[in-house]
């Protein structure tokens, strides 16, 4: 099934590139393709031998690691539906991602997490862990429904397993502006499309390599890093530190003879910032440098471009399109425009006004695609699906035009959520949090401007009679209930709201009510 699915895609990679460096942590551990599809199999065997059934929901919350990528391609290749999650929510969060996605069984590493653990237990579901001790070793998953399992027990369930496109593989949440977090699942099919249009736009081949710096429970990391490497034959390095510094990164670009990289834009910023403070200049070749999931500013790229010697491709992408919707190409395939997102790759892209007419080059409207990469739908949400899936597109939310090149040039958002460098947050459900807390009366979480970030969370709140509002207490509250990056980063306690003539509260009156409260407050200070 190769070209149709994901699975199909990776066993046709570890066929032609047996040999080839796969995976690899520097210093720590390398994989070939073919201990990789092994290590796949045997895994997806051992679930297979302990109840997993096709459709079944398996959530994993790891820090990206080679058991990560195993375990969760184990569950896609057994059939089920893999639900990555962020180590970092809270009880509350697991709670909700578990029970919404209707997960059966929670995978973790051996360091385990006890927010994670104690959510799966309130809900009844099991947990396991996953371990691979060293290279020639097979992955430990111990908890199992009913037995401790080595992944080599059960050598032959998955060779009767025949990957469908329709098989739902991955399943995220994507916030909402007006209710809790939407649940997107994506098809086989959907990744398979994905990935090969990120392949053939960027060229990927088995003579690339990139490092991962982006957390693999967020699309841009899984599709445009990980999975469209895994299937092209090319290098997949992990950080020797777990995760993205920016102190380590140069090195581990080198160890793994990286060609090119994807990150957000605060990532890029900080390795700028790197670059000003500890130089590790000169920098080692690369084909290209790439920023999606939040606005990168024009004056950011060239800076960029002028510091590591590399074209930088601004590109463009959502959950519900299997990430990829459009990118600047490479410098051979024509011209990357500095402020556009480029061009639609392996998809529809119309831009349309309220009634579905398509909008003519130079005027904007809504953003709206189409393609085999686009989810059929949100899960078991009738009225997301009756507003996004209008006169035959998918509506993004986004209001944008298209240039005479056929570039898209984003003017704004629809919707109110809020990019914090790439990870978006609904302020609804920051609301819900401050609402929960006793001292409060009325609350409104709002987006602000942020150097660093693109945007950052500032919220107003107005105390209930008699009492008074701690901020410090405040914030220390919404740590317990929120992931970080969702606490609001300044609080400002008020005693009214600006509201609409209708009696309505808009975030964006909020916003320029306290943004100019800020100013003038700075002004005078």
């Amino acid at each position: 099934m190769a070209g149709q699915t994901l699975t199909g895609d990776l066993k046709l990679a570890a066929a032609k590139f047996p040999s080839r460096r796969s995976l690899s942590v520097p210093g720590k551990i390398e994989i070939t393709y073919s201990r990789l599809d092994s290590l796949i199999d045997s895994a997806a065997s051992s679930l297979i031998a302990a109840g997993v059934v096709p459709g079944d929901v398996i959530a994993l919350t790891f820090p990206n690691t080679v058991e990560f990528v195993i375990m969760f391609l184990a569950v896609i290749r057994s059939r089920a539906t893999a639900v990555p999650l962020n180590a970092s929510y809270t009880q509350e969060e697991f709670e909700f991602y578990l029970s919404d996605s209707e997960s059966k069984l929670l995978l973790k590493n051996k360091q385990g997490n006890a927010a994670a653990v104690i959510a799966a237990a309130k809900l009844g579901i099991p947990h396991a862990t996953a371990d691979l001790p060293d290279a020639s070793s097979v992955v430990q998953i111990d908890g199992l429904p009913g037995t401790a399992v080595a992944a080599n027990d059960y050598p032959s369930p998955v060779a009767t397993i025949v990957n469908e496109t329709s098989d739902v593989a991955l399943f995220l949440h994507t916030s909402g502006t007006t209710s809790r977090p939407k649940g997107v699942p994506l098809t086989q099919q959907n990744l398979a499309a994905s990935v090969k249009n990120i392949r053939s736009v960027y060229r990927i081949t088995e003579a690339d390599s990139t490092l991962i710096v982006l957390p693999l429970f967020h699309v841009h990391g899984l599709l445009a890093g990980l999975l469209s490497s895994l299937t092209a034959g090319a290098a997949v390095a992990l950080p020797a530190v777990g995760r993205f510094s920016a102190s380590t990164f140069w090195a581990d670009m080198r160890a793994a003879g990286a060609t090119w990289y994807t990150a957000v834009p605060t990532l890029h910023q900080i390795l700028l910032d790197r670059h000003a403070s500890a130089s590790e200049a000169p920098y080692p070749p690369l084909r290209f440098i790439r920023s999606c999931s939040a606005s990168l500013a024009p004056a950011v790229l060239s800076h960029l471009e002028a510091t590591f010697g590399a074209p930088v491709l601004e590109a463009y992408a959502m959950t519900e399109a299997s990430h990829l919707m459009c990118t600047n190409p490479l410098p051979e395939d024509g011209p990357h425009k500095s402020g556009s997102v480029g061009r639609p790759v392996g998809q529809e892209l119309a831009i349309l006004d309220e009634t579905g007419a398509v909008r003519p080059p130079g005027f904007p409207g809504e953003v709206c695609i189409r393609g085999p990469n686009v989810t059929k739908g949100y899960k078991n949400n009738t009225e997301a699906n009756q507003a996004a899936f209008l006169y035959g597109w998918f509506h993004t939310g986004d209001i944008g035009f298209v240039d005479e090149d056929g570039y898209l040039h984003l003017v704004g958002r629809i919707k109110e959520l809020i990019n914090r460098g790439g990870e978006k947050i609904s302020p609804i459900e920051v609301d819900a949090v401050l609402l929960a807390h006793p001292g409060v009366s009325q609350a409104v979480a709002f987006g602000v401007p942020d150097d660093k970030y693109g945007e950052e969370i500032n919220c107003a709140v107005i105390p209930r009679e008699g009492t008074e509002i701690d901020v410090e207490e405040m914030k220390s509250y919404c740590k317990k209930n929120l992931a970080s990056f969702k606490v609001p980063k300044k609080f400002f306690v008020t005693e009214s709201l600006p509201k609409t003539a209708t009696g309505k509260i808009q975030r964006r009156m909020v916003a320029e009510q306290f943004l100019a409260q800020a100013k003038a407050a700075k002004v005078g200070a």
